[in-house]
């Protein structure tokens, strides 16, 4: 039987915090049980309008672990994603209710932060990251980052859990453990100084500090302390809280830290391939093709519809009625909005759905056409009936 992970969490105040004479904003734990081991980070929301955000981010810590120990089978297996999203922010907006009451606050926003975790049941791993920080794979090649730090319009700004549509920006991994020598999660006082944006290369020494694990959990966060508080907080009279998490897998390979790298190209991306891009390109594809599902629905034969030409004009896209303006319904993700509506593939038969996702009333679904037949046999049965 292989040995349990080691887990390692630290969550350290940054010079930041230490001239304002503020708390530590950031939270971690480590949780074992069922055979599930858990890692979690949390970095509460800086600003004067994020009042408890350390509150939010130790609760949110809390809450995941326990649900993912308790219930990690059935996020692991269950194929709909979104549900699997929705029920992770769900858990934590429930949970931070009792603190809206407990500090008498009038919202989620005061308790915003980000959010990453790492669950380990035998070879199965789940991991989930909303917001800035990182989350990085250790294995016998070197480190790589697992999900990236996420940012809004600039680098300053980020995504929290507290959003009311925050299972959007929830990414939400399932993979295995194979060639996996640790996880390492880290909140963003400490992602900045090992990871390079530019060319997504995270230093060596992400390893390195894994590798601490290996001394078990107690000696590994004493030295895993005095290493961020040298090296991270000690950088700067500005720096951020910082914390650090660690599942440390038992006899696997061991990086060969002299073959490992010390830097990476820059990554070449090219600024023109968006997807506002995307969405011009295929506005004529969907006008098309919408004229196609209106002829059949009308009963016209569609073989007469021209294909459509490339698109030209860059106004089309987006305008109301346009054939790609998607309309995006923002699910919240209250405690009343727990269970999801049901997938397209267990609607009412006979039910056909435009791409606007609109239902069209010309159509009749089958179930009513049905019923309507067996009200007229009910309704002749009893005429009949009184005739005799």
């Amino acid at each position: 039987m292989a040995d349990l992970p080691v887990l390692v969490n630290v969550s350290l105040i940054g010079n930041k915090h230490v001239n304002r004479g503020t708390p530590c904003e950031d939270a971690s734990c480590t949780l074992s049980r069922n055979g599930v081991s858990v890692v979690c980070v949390a970095d509460g929301a800086g600003g004067s309008k994020y009042t408890h955000a350390r509150f939010g981010a130790k609760c949110a810590v809390d809450c995941i672990a326990s649900l993912l120990c308790d219930h990690f089978d059935a996020f692991y297996f269950e194929n709909r994603e979104s549900i699997s999203r929705s029920l992770l922010v769900t858990a934590v907006h429930s949970h931070m209710a009792d603190l809206l009451v407990e500090h008498q606050l009038d919202g989620l926003e005061r308790l915003s932060c980000t959010l990453l975790f790492v669950a380990v049941k035998g070879d199965l791993v789940l991991a989930g990251h909303i917001g800035d920080g990182l989350i990085c794979r250790v294995s016998s090649h070197g480190v790589a980052p697992l999900t990236l730090p996420s940012n809004g319009e600039n680098a300053s700004s980020t995504y929290f859990i507290t959003f009311p549509n925050a299972q959007e920006y929830l990414r939400f991994i399932r993979t295995t453990t194979d060639e996996t020598h640790a996880f390492v999660l880290m909140t963003d006082g400490v992602e900045e100084m090992v990871y390079d944006a530019d060319s997504q290369f995270v230093r060596p020494v992400v390893a390195r500090l894994a590798e601490l694990a290996a001394k078990g959990k107690e000696k590994a966060e004493e030295e895993l302390t005095a290493t961020i508080k040298e090296f991270v907080i000690g950088a700067g009279q500005n720096t951020d809280d910082c914390s650090v998490g660690i599942l440390y897998l038992p006899q696997t390979p061991v990086p060969d830290f002299s073959s490992m790298k010390e830097s990476k190209p820059k990554f070449r991306r090219n600024h023109e391939d968006t997807i506002r891009s995307v969405q011009m390109e295929m506005v004529p594809m969907v006008k098309h093709a919408q004229e196609i599902l209106s002829a059949l629905t009308a009963g016209k034969n569609a073989g007469n519809i021209t294909k459509a030409a490339p698109a030209e004009d860059e106004s089309a896209a987006g305008e109301p009625g346009n054939a790609y303006n998607v309309k995006k319904e923002a699910t919240k993700s209250s405690s009343s909005n727990i269970i999801e509506k049901e997938d397209d593939s267990k609607k009412d038969e006979g039910e056909i759905l435009d791409f606007s996702g609109e239902k069209n009333s010309k159509t009749v679904p089958l179930w009513a056409f049905l019923l309507m037949c067996g009200a007229f046999i009910v309704t002749a049965v009893a005429l009949l009936l009184k005739l005799i």
